[in-house]
């Protein structure tokens, strides 16, 4: 049984339209571990003097730190535990900057009933601006005979 916030969220119960969103504040902690857990050492991340050198003028966190606020929101919430990734596109539209309130949202735009697809609008925004934008698409599963 896939239970997310008490309620199974199987393919038969999936609605063009729903939503499901996060808020969370981006830390010098997340970006720091971040960095550890993919490798990704690159300065504008991590070096105030270098990323003073920027257009940015000061740190700015991974662009795909804001894209996994979306994978925990399709694990969590919508469509829930037990949906798998087939596939995300990404736009990134402007940096998340360390303590900066990343607010996600993800919307169900299609069912495509024969591959237990759903298909979805993703956006992160920062004082509600687009900071990401992308659309994925998921496998979920069925409701057990």
């Amino acid at each position: 049984m896939l239970a997310t916030a008490g309620r199974t969220k199987y393919f038969e119960d999936l609605q063009v339209g729903q939503e499901a969103s996060m808020s969370r504040v981006v830390s010098e902690a997340d970006i720091v571990a971040y960095a550890a857990l993919s490798g990704d050492y690159n300065p504008v991340h991590l070096d105030p003097g270098y990323a003073a050198t920027t257009i940015f003028k000061e740190r700015i966190a991974h662009g795909i730190l804001s894209a996994g606020y979306i994978s925990a929101l399709f694990g969590m919430k919508l469509p829930g535990p037990g949906a798998i990734y087939i596939s995300q596109s990404l736009n990134f539209k402007g940096p998340v900057k360390i303590d900066d309130r990343v607010e996600s949202i993800v919307r169900l735009i299609e069912l495509i009933p024969e591959k237990r697809r759903a298909k979805f609008d993703c956006l992160c925004t920062v004082n509600g601006k687009a900071v990401l934008t992308g659309e994925a698409v998921l496998m979920v599963p069925g409701r057990p005979a």
